[in-house]
């Protein structure tokens, strides 16, 4: 008799009521950032991950300047199944042509972004990277005019993103409680993870759900390994790169490792991947499938784990620094 094969998990986002899909579905890809992606291509990945059980699908119109925002649209128009079935979080501040978190910017960014997308509301709205403004304009100026988006009925949730996680911290402890429904952190969870877990005891206090982006960490733990112009040191590459050696010798996917190590907490809502073609959004899934199935692979991890130990919790410069 044949294995059932598992269902793709459902988790609650904090405090929001929405019950996102444990893999997320990364727009950026269909934008064209990575490599051309046409059209039947981007449709095609949308309509399969939908099949497979995502249901929650983020964008922006930085990526690709607004592209991906286009295609994802029409991607979910020719799913032609209820609104209530998928979710979908944008962004607004960062674009093409920069950065932008005005008031007057942001509150014109989301009738821009719902045109693209061909819908009447995003599910989330979402600062994106706060790290390279000023995070008082986000807590003084940008936020209360999400809020009034909200009212409006064009969002459901607010959100902000970045990388340092002191940023979440900052902003969050100067909104007044359930102002921020959401955070997504590009902190790297595979290689980064003691950071973020040690403040997820404080997210839940906020009751802030929590997303977790680019588990393969912008291609360092792949096997072809990072774009020339990543920002990791030379030593962080190294060790990645020794890491998926010997993940491979073993005859592992060190992507496939470093997606179950995200996936494995269950306090991460949705960890969100690009996805450009229908065999990347199978693998994803498969991913996720083997480890509710068989959990994670212990030994190949341990091995993986010690040889990126020396740079366990490094992390780059990203954004404006601050004093």
């Amino acid at each position: 008799m044949a294995m059932a094969v598992p269902k793709l998990e459902l988790r609650a986002l904090g405090n929001t009521g929405l019950k996102l899909s444990s893999v997320g579905f990364g727009a950026s890809p269909l934008g064209s950032v990575f490599g051309p992606v046409s059209e039947s291509d981007a449709v095609a990945s949308v309509r399969e991950a939908f099949r497979l059980g995502i249901n929650f699908f983020d964008t922006s119109p930085y990526y690709g300047g607004t592209l991906s925002e286009k295609m994802l649209g029409k991607g979910l128009k020719a799913l032609g199944v209820p609104r209530n079935e998928y979710i979908v979080s944008t962004k607004c501040g960062r674009y093409l042509e920069g950065f932008d978190f005005s008031a007057e910017r942001v509150t014109k960014s989301v009738d821009e972004s719902l045109e693209r997308l061909q819908l009447d509301y995003v599910d989330i709205f979402q600062c994106h990277d706060i790290e390279f403004g000023s995070l008082d304009q986000i807590v003084n100026e940008t936020i209360p005019a999400l809020q009034k988006l909200k009212e409006a009925g064009k969002i459901r949730f607010i959100g902000i993103t970045g990388l340092p996680l002191d940023i979440f911290t900052y902003v969050l402890d100067r909104v007044p409680p359930g102002t921020v429904d959401v955070i997504l952190s590009y902190c790297h969870y595979s290689i980064n993870d003691s950071t973020l877990e040690d403040l997820l005891p404080y997210l839940k206090t906020k009751g802030v759900g929590v997303i977790s982006a680019s588990p393969l960490s912008m291609g360092l733990l792949t096997e072809f390994g990072p774009p020339e112009w990543h920002p990791a040191s030379p030593e962080l590459k190294s060790a990645c790169q020794a890491a998926a050696v010997y993940c491979k010798e073993k005859g592992k996917n060190i992507s496939k490792l470093a997606m179950q190590y995200s996936l494995s907490n269950k306090d991460i809502s949705s960890v969100l991947v690009g996805m450009n073609s229908v065999k990347q959004v199978e693998e994803n899934v498969a991913a996720a499938t083997e480890l509710a199935l068989f959990g994670k692979d212990q030994a190949t991890l341990a091995e993986a784990e010690a040889i990126l130990k020396p740079v366990k919790n490094q992390t780059w410069p990203s954004g404006i620094q601050r004093s």
